[in-house]
């Protein structure tokens, strides 16, 4: 069975996580708080206190995961976290899962964070993708797209041979 991670998990994240979980995956998703690791096992998840700014707390929750969600393209916050999140700890966190079980990964391109944070990022992604030979897939769709959920589940979904 193909397990996700989605980090962070927040209202759009727990969306896209029902979609997984209609379709037979199991979903593990972060949030930096209590607060939020309660909502999302409220929705039925599995919940994992993590910070992605800590690449370390998310590889914790990498061991039996298949595919790794990076959802953070409207995330909040001091400029520099969203800057190290969309950079050199999205890069640290991609080194790290060529030793892992992890077989995916899909980054979040599109959001409300600053458009060349996002192209940065996408680029680490993509550098990843030739160096380490990770599939990597861009969910690149706004989140207030009607289907967005659907749509990029189907993104998430196609990263694991059938």
């Amino acid at each position: 069975m193909a397990r996700a991670l989605i980090v962070g998990c927040g209202c759009h994240g727990r969306e896209l996580g029902r979609k997984l979980s209609g379709s037979g995956w199991r979903v593990r998703g972060t949030s930096r708080s209590a607060g939020g690791c309660a909502q999302i096992e409220r929705d039925g998840f599995e919940a994992a206190e993590a910070d992605p700014d800590r690449p370390g707390t998310i590889l914790e929750f990498c061991g039996d995961v298949s595919v790794v969600v990076w959802l953070l393209g409207s995330a909040v916050g001091e400029q520099g976290l969203i800057e190290a999140i969309h950079g050199p700890r999205l890069e640290r966190l991609l080194e790290k899962l060529v030793d892992s079980p992890v077989r995916g990964f899909a980054y979040e391109a599109g959001g409300t964070v600053e458009p060349d944070l996002l192209a940065g990022g996408r680029a680490i992604a993509e550098r990843a993708a030739r160096t380490w030979r990770i599939p990597v897939t861009f969910i690149d769709r706004p989140r207030d797209e009607p289907r967005w959920a659907e749509r990029a589940g189907e993104v998430v979904r196609a990263l694991l041979p059938a």
